[in-house]
């Protein structure tokens, strides 16, 4: 393989460090490390001053998440191919990463050679899904809908779990409205803004409009 020139954006310490020594490994000397970034958006200044030709991103970070700062790269036309890797392996937050313009995702529990295998996939103009990553719950397990495979304290987990429309609603929950004042402002019908609102405790993990509340100020969704 060409000689790739790479960025890193993530937030740990220790999987940066990780990272460098893969990266310091025979097998990966196709890959030349410029630099790295703690925060989303010293990671969207450092792409447009350094120009790398790999950017290699966490989901979630300060500043600005890996999403966003994907979006502002293509809006503004740079060239960099991104590389995703992450922990989460919710289809909604994967969707979300492709939408914003992602080129390849990889899980981070995954062997290190997907790595190499994904760049080799970006050089040849392809789009890389490591193993585990999925668009859609058809293509694998459901497992976190049990509420086992992510952390409900998870903020950037939870924002992305909701839909602008519960959102939405969840806003005008916390502001003490009624279903049927609700379903007034956003011209739908109470019974719907039932159903909004089951959801949005099932997806919270709470069980009641207190619990809800509560939910929504630790989580900062409002």
């Amino acid at each position: 393989m060409m000689k790739v020139k790479a960025l890193i954006a993530d937030d740990h310490p220790i999987f940066v460090e990780g990272l460098k020594c893969i990266l310091r490994q025979p097998g990966y000397s196709f890959l030349e490390l410029i630099d790295t970034a703690t925060n989303g958006l010293e990671a969207y200044h450092k792409v447009k001053r350094l120009n790398p030709e790999l950017l290699l991103i966490d989901m979630n970070m300060p500043e600005m998440d890996g999403p966003e700062v994907i979006k502002r790269l293509r809006k503004e036309g740079l060239p960099v191919q991104v590389l995703v890797l992450s922990m989460y392996d919710q289809p909604r937050l994967i969707r979300k990463a492709f939408k914003a313009g992602a080129d390849a995702y990889v899980l981070k529990d995954k062997a290190p050679e997907e790595l190499k295998e994904a760049v080799e996939a970006l050089q040849n103009q392809e789009t890389y899904f490591g193993k585990g990553v999925h668009l859609n719950e058809s293509g694998r397990h459901k497992r976190f809908q049990t509420g086992k495979t992510y952390d409900r304290s998870d903020q950037f987990v939870s924002q992305h779990l909701l839909t602008k429309r519960e959102l939405e609603i969840l806003n005008l929950i916390v502001e003490a409205h009624s279903n049927k004042e609700i379903g007034k402002r956003l011209f739908i019908s109470d019974q719907t803004v039932g159903v909004h609102r089951k959801n949005i405790m099932r997806k919270l993990g709470v069980t009641n409009t207190a619990g809800l509340i509560k939910a929504a100020h630790y989580h900062a969704l409002i």
